[in-house]
């Protein structure tokens, strides 16, 4: 009894001396360099102000400046130099524990002084993307409501982005399936975004990217710059953050599915670094609420940022992850149980990007040099009846590998940027391949393996100049590219790539946009790679096209204040080329993807689709004030029906998407935060009962067949989900303490999802005898959603 009330008392005290210590101290500091982005050289007595405040400070001969004394929490700075248009930066995050490092890179002015009157908003645009460009501050990705810290979750809630109510992260734009989308990494290209990622695509259920080495995510959906390709739906650029100069921090979170580490500081004098490890606990959460499958993620990340002298600089980045997918057989009391086990396959998948990036600045510009090596190894097998001494009825193991070199020189000739370029790329693909299906009405196996060398190469050029002192920009790109798969691939001609854009300035806080551009995607390397059982190459054989697409999009800007952006843009998407599957009869980019492989399969360069729609987004972002996010994106996508030959909606035809998220800043280091999204229900297609019924049919797959001839036919209802989330900050002399409590699906909404098909049971749960070569088969209604709280600690000294 006596123990128990020392105790208490202790950790009433402590929590008084904690509470005393956290109002006392606050002693945050910023530290940067202000530089001309044009040639990296200094600007001295450029005026910096943090936004919403008083607090300004000035850079020293050297482009230095510093902040001390600031009271922790995020911040902005308001930046102004002669010669050079005025800048707002990205919001960052002050505390005790460490000193925030910002670098900002300045433009300048190419009208005369006395003649610019705008004041600098928040909200800026790129002259080569004057549409369809959105970006996110590290405060809107630290804290988004239902996200927990996934990156992936966090950009869903973009205008113009689809969600599904799955536990996946598919990255589904203005229509476009989750294969048409491009990630970079400071610059350096990254294939996968995901842990357990769909190979052939982009979803899967967990972010690889670790939040604390992001300052910046941007989106653009249309209107890409020239030196981005292989994209038909949208370009991400995560830029991340640079380590301390000064001293080694460390940061540690333990967050509702894993455990993250992060170590940043100085290795030299002019060098630091940034490293990270995570490793999930999901195996033991599943293994005690008895789902059938239990997975284990595991993730490194790591930066250095070198400044070798006031001309140059190197860049060094690595990601990568370990995933593990093992079956719970202890799991088998319920319908749902054994039929996930009954279909789900074991794997394991591992992926790497290392990657350098070395900028050399001239007079007039810089150069860039890029190169980077990525990997995916993946490979799943499943035995029959889960039992190993039995036959493996699927057997997969593929390599990807990518080793990359790209080259961009930026000028600023008067007037008129220019940027030209070009890259290189060698690439291998590995399949090994044992998958037992049914086809024209009976049993068959597909065993091939499949061994793929490519050499790439793009050619990219783009030039940007502003009229009538700056009122009228227009920005024109060319890009090419090619490969040594086909002749037809190898004709850069057939990939020619233009694209346009200009923007007008009706009044200063009003401006009216469009673009247009025609832009190409390798299909993946799956289809590539695809062997019929002798051999050959099947989809070369059928003259396989690069996938094109073309992009009409106009828009309006209004800013009525330096706090509030209200857009609209129209967008019309028109697909050629698209691979058809010659097994479905149906365009693959229109299909639903799923865990596993996506485009493994024979095809043929034939389909046409559309996307088109509208957006709308009102922004509002003050200063310890109320935030808002609220968008509604119109959306349809079809692709030709080969037998009517009519239109039909993909897999991605949602429709109606809405997005509010609301964020307040409360005193005592207090933030809450909500999101409520709304989606028109997914068309699906029905099963296709009287072939799935057959024996050797269900026997070789384990699950129902579709019927392709009524494709997408039923649609689901729509579904909406609300999410919260509540944040505390200590912030201490000489570290901090973060708390946040996320709830997802508050108001516990159950979303339909396509029915499932499996085998009729008896009293112990044993599937029925066949009868006349037939299973017995019913329809399982299949619906996900739940009341889904946790709670995330970060601390940092």
């Amino acid at each position: 009894m006596k123990k128990k009330l020392v105790l208490k008392v202790f950790i009433i005290i402590l929590l008084l001396i904690l509470v005393k210590e956290a109002v006392q101290a606050q002693t945050g500091s910023i530290r940067g360099r202000v530089f001309n982005e044009k040639n990296n050289e200094p600007l001295p007595f450029t005026n910096l102000i943090i936004d919403g405040t008083n607090i300004g400070s000035t850079s020293d001969l050297d482009g230095n400046f510093l902040f001390t004394g600031l009271q922790p929490g995020f911040v902005r700075l308001r930046v102004s130099a002669v010669g050079f248009e005025d800048k707002v930066t990205e919001e960052f995050m002050v505390t005790n524990a460490r000193t925030a490092n910002i670098d900002i890179a300045m433009r300048e002015r190419q009208t005369e002084l006395e003649e610019v009157v705008i004041e600098a908003s928040q909200f800026q645009r790129r002259e080569e993307s004057p549409v369809s460009l959105r970006r996110l501050g590290i405060s809107e990705i630290e804290r988004s409501p239902g996200s927990n810290r996934d990156i992936s979750k966090v950009i869903q809630s973009l205008p113009g982005v689809a969600f599904t109510p799955a536990f996946r992260n598919d990255v589904i734009i203005r229509g476009g399936g989750p294969n048409e989308n491009r990630f970079f990494l400071d610059g350096v290209e990254i294939p996968n975004l995901n842990h357990f990622a769909t190979q052939g695509a982009s979803g899967g259920p967990v972010g690889i990217i670790n939040v604390d080495f992001i300052r910046e995510v941007e989106m653009y959906s249309s209107a890409f710059p020239a030196n981005r390709g292989n994209a038909l739906s949208s370009i991400f650029e995560f830029r991340q953050v640079r380590g301390d100069s000064e001293r080694f921090n460390f940061r540690g979170t333990v967050g509702a599915s894993d455990l993250a580490l992060t170590l940043d500081g100085p290795l030299s004098e002019n060098t630091t670094m940034i490293f990270s490890a995570r490793r999930s606990y999901l195996q033991f959460i599943f293994g005690v609420i008895g789902l059938p499958f239990l997975p284990t993620y595991n993730d490194f990340q790591f930066k250095t940022d070198t400044r070798l002298n006031d001309r140059s600089e190197l860049t060094l980045i690595g990601i990568g992850a370990l995933d593990q997918f093992r079956l719970n057989l202890d799991a088998n009391e319920t319908e749902d149980q054994r039929f996930i086990l009954d279909f789900l396959p074991v794997s394991e998948q591992w992926n790497y990007t290392m990657g350098a990036v070395y900028r050399r600045f001239r007079d007039n510009g810089f150069d860039r040099f890029v190169v980077s090596r990525n990997m995916l190894r993946n490979f799943s097998y499943k035995h029959l009846e889960n039992d190993e001494s039995k036959r493996r009825t699927f057997d997969y193991e593929s390599d990807e590998i990518e080793n990359k070199f790209r080259y961009e020189r930026t000028s600023q000739l008067g007037a008129w940027r220019l940027m030209a370029g070009g890259g290189g790329e060698y690439a291998k693909y590995l399949n090994d391949t044992y998958r037992e299906i049914f086809f024209n009405n009976e049993p068959s196996v597909i065993e091939y393996d499949s061994f793929l060398e490519l050499y790439k190469w793009s050619l990219f050029g783009q030039v940007t100049r502003g009229f009538y002192n700056d009122r009228l920009t227009f920005s024109f790109g060319l890009r090419t590219d090619a490969n040594n798969y086909s002749s037809n691939m190898a004709n850069p001609l057939n990939q020619l790539s233009p694209r346009i854009s200009g923007s007008y300035q009706l009044r200063e806080n009003l401006s009216v946009s469009a673009s247009t551009g025609r832009f190409f995607q390798l299909p993946s390397y799956t289809t590539l790679g695809f062997r019929d059982n002798g051999g050959v190459l099947r989809n070369k054989e059928n003259n396989l096209k690069f996938i094109s697409v073309d992009h009409y999009v106009t828009g309006f800007e209004y800013l009525p204040t330096r706090q509030t952006q209200i857009t609209l843009e129209g967008f019309y998407k028109n697909y050629r080329n698209y691979p058809f599957s010659v097994i479905d009869s149906v365009a693959i980019g229109s299909k639903s993807t799923d865990f596993g492989i996506f485009g493994d399969e024979e095809v043929t360069s034939t389909s046409r689709g559309r996307s088109y729609g509208a957006e709308l987004l009102y922004r509002e972002q003050r200063f310890k004030g109320l935030n808002i996010i609220l968008s509604y994106t119109f959306v349809r996508s079809e692709f030709d029906d080969i037998r009517s030959g009519d239109f039909i909606p993909s897999a991605w035809d949602s429709r109606h998407i809405v997005n509010l998220t609301a964020s307040k800043k409360l005193p005592r280091n207090w933030d809450i935060g909500a999101k409520w999204r709304f989606s028109g229900g997914a068309p699906y297609t029905p099963f296709d009962l009287e072939l799935s019924q057959r024996v050797e049919a269900w026997d070789a797959q384990r699950l129902g067949y579709l019927d392709y001839r009524r494709f997408n036919s039923n649609r689901l209802p729509a579904f909406h989900q609300l999410d919260l989330r509540i944040d505390k900050q200590y912030f201490f002399n000489n570290f901090s303490l973060m708390f946040y409590l996320d709830i997802q699906n508050v108001y516990n909404f159950q979303s339909e999802l396509p029915p499932n098909l499996l085998r009729e049971t008896d009293e112990t749960g044993n599937p029925l005898p066949a009868e006349d070569g037939r299973y017995q088969l019913k329809e399982l209604r299949n619906t996900t959603g739940t009341i889904l709280p946790s709670i995330g600690i970060m601390f940092e000294f």
